[in-house]
């Protein structure tokens, strides 16, 4: 009789046909992730799962969640992180969770913690270097994780554990070395391949190249994910390299935080979209994403032509000291200065001199007497690996490619907090309020979205271009990832001066089933899981 009343329950519960609940979300409008409008409705959960979306209004729950007046989706996924391993610093997710992102796609910009030998400290320290993706999985898993990581390989890593940070093509056998590496990466679960085409070392890696390392992301129906070669003068060039890398290995293509920069470049994002189109309506599987903001963030050191940043720190320290590179630099430097609009229009945002950090370089300037490549040169000097925001996009180019059926919403950022060693530094106001910014500005306030359209653009659109099964939506069968938010009141309230700030709107946020975020503040709950793709 006992086995008979556990075999019922247990098709009670793969069916929804039941009469008690781990939790209901009740009375709330809900936007599945589909694109489709948003119908009043309640959300059963059982474990991990939707088990139920309907009226349930005659069941039992142990926790019940009012949303009267408030909408119900997915749990955001950001198809574009840092995060990384600093869920490893603080698995909490301060700052995406808190936002309602519950999966984050990492890995970006040809930077992934592993594969890397342990004597490599170009990007990451031994502590949070790993070997391999199945590494790097078992140990973040363990150590817990507010939210679920689905990660890429970047190809960077792939040239340095094969080549070292070096500005030469591959032999024959690094190239089938790349091959194998990227190989055993995809098979132990991983997402796909990035490359950051505009930093060292992937900017010494030709097209074809990539093209013959996509055919393996190909051959495991994985994507390929771009920071393309350029993103202001030569964007256009740079969109049909991937285009053509995607069209030439059969591969999906993912162009990463699509854009425009520096005034005089702005026109192009409009030849850059057709190209896209055109590309699209031939077939090619192409998607991109975009965070709601018009400065960029990035490493400092990109005020150094691309073979300046070959080998390793100090390499290129040796580089910016070395009197007969002087010319050059400051040539390039005072390029990038003009292209921008000035001095002014940078912002050093994170270095290891707190008497740098969150000042502009024309501020730097006037309080040192330097001239703006002098300054930059010093900041390097105390800190290569310092960052800076640049605010070089339009507004009018923003709100385009936010509307392109395509475009997914990203952070372009990690998870951070205002406190600990993740609250350190003046970080990018997009770590804490890219989708939330999008519902407050670009939906209610603006109307450049429709709701469900943007809700669709940080759920559903992004489990489908990536592959994430059971993932983006509000449906009997998917895992419980939901955030419940009041459409009034939504809105990102971070700023560049003051970034460390949650945002407002947010009521609740589920991982897996558990209450993660409840009345706006972090429960403490690590129910996140590392995605591996099967």
């Amino acid at each position: 009789m006992k086995k008979l009343l556990f075999i019922g329950l247990i098709i009670m519960t793969l069916t929804g046909c039941t009469n008690f609940y781990d939790v209901i979300i009740s009375g709330g409008t809900v936007i599945d992730g589909s694109g489709k409008p948003g119908a009043r409705a309640d959300v059963g959960i059982v474990g991990d799962k939707i088990v139920a979306v309907g009226d349930l209004s005659g069941r039992e729950a142990n926790v019940r969640i009012n949303a009267s007046g408030r909408i119900v989706a997915p749990g955001f996924i950001d198809p574009h992180s840092h995060t990384d391993t600093k869920l490893m610093i603080n698995p909490r997710a301060e700052s995406k969770v808190r936002q309602g992102v519950t999966t984050e796609v990492t890995g970006n910009c040809g930077y992934s913690p592993y594969p890397q030998k342990q004597d490599d400290k170009s990007m990451w320290s031994s502590k949070y270097a790993f070997p391999g993706f199945a590494a790097y999985c078992d140990t973040l898993e363990a150590h817990g994780m507010a939210i679920n990581q689905a990660a890429l390989v970047g190809h960077g890593n792939l040239r340095r554990y094969v080549m070292g940070n070096v500005d030469a093509a591959p032999s024959a056998e690094q190239m089938d070395a790349m091959k194998v590496l990227l190989a055993e990466q995809l098979k132990a679960g991983a997402w796909g391949m990035s490359t950051g085409l505009e930093y060292a070392p992937g900017s010494f890696s030709t097209t074809e190249e990539l093209i013959e390392l996509s055919k393996i992301v190909k051959k495991y129906n994985t994507i390929y994910a771009t920071h393309m070669r350029n993103e202001d003068k030569t964007l256009v060039e740079a969109v049909d390299e991937a285009i053509r890398i995607g069209r030439e290995s059969g591969a999906r293509v993912q162009i990463s935080h699509f854009k425009a920069c520096n005034q005089p470049y702005w026109p192009l994002i409009d030849v850059a979209m057709e190209h896209i189109r055109d590309a699209r309506k031939a077939g090619l599987r192409i998607t991109a994403d975009r965070y709601p903001y018009n400065a960029y963030n990035t490493s400092l050191s990109v005020f150094l032509p691309t073979w300046a940043r070959a080998g390793n720190d100090s390499d290129i320290i040796a580089r910016l000291k070395d009197p007969a590179n002087d010319a050059e630099f400051r040539a390039y430097a005072e390029g990038k200065f003009k292209n921008i609009g000035g001095e002014d229009r940078f912002l050093v945002s994170g270095c290891k001199n707190p008497q740098r950090a969150d000042k502009t370089v024309a501020e730097g300037m006037k309080e040192t007497g330097l001239s703006g490549y002098d300054y930059v040169k010093t900041v390097l000097l105390e800190d290569i690996h310092a960052d800076m925001i640049g605010f070089a996009m339009s507004e009018e180019n923003l709100k385009k490619v936010l509307k392109e059926d395509y475009v997914m919403v990203c952070s372009d950022a990690s998870a951070y907090a205002p406190y600990g060693e993740l609250g350190e530094g003046k970080q990018h106001p997009r770590a804490y309020g890219s989708n939330v910014r999008v519902l407050g500005k670009y939906v209610r306030e603006e109307g450049v979205l429709e709701l469900p359209e943007a809700v669709y653009k940080m759920s559903g659109l992004v489990a489908e271009t990536f592959g994430i099964p059971k993932r983006g939506l509000i449906k009997k069968g998917y895992f419980a990832d939901i955030v419940v938010f009041d459409p009034e009141t939504v809105i990102d309230v971070a700023t560049y001066s003051d970034p460390h700030r949650y945002p407002l709107g947010v009521d609740y946020v589920l991982v897996n089933g558990k209450i993660t975020v409840e009345k706006g503040r972090h429960t403490g709950a690590t129910a996140g899981r590392m995605l591996r793709k099967r």
